[in-house]
């Protein structure tokens, strides 16, 4: 006959696996949905600082991204970029919205492509801003980097069956600091709406230079 101690002993053994296991369980079953937490709130505070349609961070971001870059900059010439897509209606009302969306994600990409390791960003609608690193701030290196991104931004964009271009103005403006931020992006806007005046005569949707330099 089977010692009363022993099934005793064993059946508190085999409790203890079975209570070990089940904490087991629980502890891996927290653990995964902690991790999904953790996913939605990177997920949520993903969208809160990007622009959903072409990946680049929003307007807020860019503001909070570029102060960052400034104050760690030191010392290293910075350039702030704005530029605007001219005459972007046109090819939504031509072509539709699909394809106007197809439009502001290759702009992306090739602003994102032309800017490497460098912050760009979507402001809002055709408008993209940028903070570039440069080895000098010089009248020719800006006249020769506007030159190069509308070229870049001018080269036709597939759309299904049919290609379109897109020209952009583009204005460039030294920036030195945080404090000064602003005031550049303002120079760097008012140097794109002048580039986009001398270019509005011009035939839309063809690969034409459309440059200005910002003055300090």
């Amino acid at each position: 006959m089977p010692d009363p101690m022993t099934i005793a002993s064993g059946l508190s053994a085999a409790g203890a696996i079975v209570s070990a296991w089940q904490l087991r369980r629980r502890a891996l079953r927290a653990e995964t949905q902690l991790e999904l937490l953790q996913a939605e709130l990177e997920a949520e505070r993903h969208a809160a600082s990007h622009d959903p349609l072409t990946g680049l961070p929003n307007r807020r971001a860019f503001f909070r991204l570029a102060a960052a870059l400034l104050t760690d900059a030191a010392g290293q010439p910075l350039v702030a970029i704005v530029l605007d897509l001219d005459d972007f209606k046109q090819v939504n009302d031509r072509y539709g919205h699909a394809a106007g969306d197809q439009v502001l994600v290759s702009t992306a990409q090739r602003l994102s492509a032309f800017a490497g390791d460098n912050l760009v960003a979507r402001l809002g609608g055709d408008e993209f801003a940028g903070l570039l690193a440069s080895p000098t701030v010089d009248r020719r290196w800006i006249e020769h980097a506007t030159r190069r991104l509308c070229e870049a931004l001018a080269a036709p964009i597939p759309l299904g069956t049919r290609t379109v271009r897109v020209t952009a103005s583009v204005g460039l403006a030294p920036v030195h600091g945080p404090a000064q931020l602003t005031d550049a992006l303002c120079r760097a806007d008012a140097a794109m709406y002048q580039a986009k005046s001398i270019s509005g005569g011009r035939a839309t949707r063809q690969l034409v230079e459309a440059s200005h330099l910002a003055e300090c």
